[in-house]
């Protein structure tokens, strides 16, 4: 696969604009981080509703309450795995997200008996499928905005997203010209152009990069005034654990965008969006991040 300087150049001026944006939403405050992922979540959404009505087209005769409806259900699953930084006087996102997921939850299917022309169980099962490929990651990276416990005091901040989503960017850039360069051998079927060399250059590149930086006591991801924690754990034992996340964000996040190409490839259509050229739309772009993000979640609930 040879290396198409045009395309590579529309890509990165693309990039450069997409990066500007995700790293003022990450890094300015819990409520940018908060607004961020709602838009990502709601352009996912409409992007999968589009190629899931190509692939079933039985699903673009849903209701409107019911193709908002789980729209907003999704928002609520973000809404409860908030944490006290997004309280708003005496109100709590939490709180607010379960009474009116509850809600939600309630009236769809008694709408869907009322007002649907036909009640379809495929229609439905499209539906809870995307609130487990789309909500439920976002939700949960919602959640890996943490309270962070320093020598210092108390931080908090996207340690873990940031290094999440830089690993993903770092190995989509390696695969890129790893692949362009000495490229040979097919990965698979569904996506054409990827190579075995490129897929694991990028995958063994990002997470050596990563995992240094992220351990490194210059790194501006770790520290806020503090470069003897990590995470609230001494570096000296809790190092290890960002190469973990920025190998299994690789290697997880590849079978992502394998998964996504797989519904393009079903309803035939070469991006889920064109929001940004070059890299097609939400669901192109953040496509390896709905695979990883839950995987990272369970690793840091259980191991950190």
């Amino acid at each position: 696969m040879a290396l198409n300087i045009a395309v590579f150049r529309k890509r990165l001026l693309t990039a450069v604009y997409f990066v500007a944006v995700m790293l003022g939403g990450l890094l300015w405050n819990q409520w940018s981080f908060f607004v961020l992922f709602t838009i990502i979540h709601f352009g996912c959404w409409i992007e999968y509703q589009k190629i899931i009505a190509l692939i079933h087209p039985e699903y673009s005769e849903i209701t409107g309450f019911h193709r908002y409806g789980v729209m907003l259900a999704g928002w609520c699953m973000m809404l409860s795995l908030t944490n006290d930084m997004y309280n708003i006087g005496d109100f709590s996102l939490h709180s607010i997200g379960w009474w009116l997921g509850l809600i939600i939850i309630f009236l769809l299917p008694l709408v869907e008996l009322l007002f649907s022309k036909q009640l379809s169980a495929s229609n439905i099962a499209y539906s809870i499928g995307g609130l487990i490929y789309i909500s439920l990651a976002w939700a949960l990276m919602i959640g890996l905005y943490e309270f962070r416990m320093t020598l210092h005091g108390i931080k908090f901040g996207p340690n873990i997203p940031l290094v999440i989503i830089l690993t993903i960017w770092i190995n989509d850039t390696m695969a890129y010209l790893v692949g362009s360069f000495i490229g040979k051998t097919p990965f698979s079927k569904i996506s054409p152009k990827k190579t075995w060399e490129g897929t694991l250059g990028g995958i063994i590149l990002s997470t050596l990069i990563i995992g240094f930086i992220a351990v490194s006591k210059y790194s501006f991801i770790i520290g806020i005034g503090d470069y003897d924690t990590v995470a609230g754990l001494p570096l000296d034992t809790s190092g290890y654990h960002w190469f973990v996340i920025a190998g299994t964000a690789a290697i997880v996040g590849t079978a992502g965008d394998l998964f996504e190409s797989k519904l393009k490839r079903k309803a035939n259509v070469k991006d889920s969006g064109s929001i940004m050229p070059g890299h097609g739309g939400f669901l192109d772009r953040f496509d390896s991040l709905l695979f990883a993000v839950p995987v990272i979640w369970l690793y840091v609930q259980i191991f950190m």
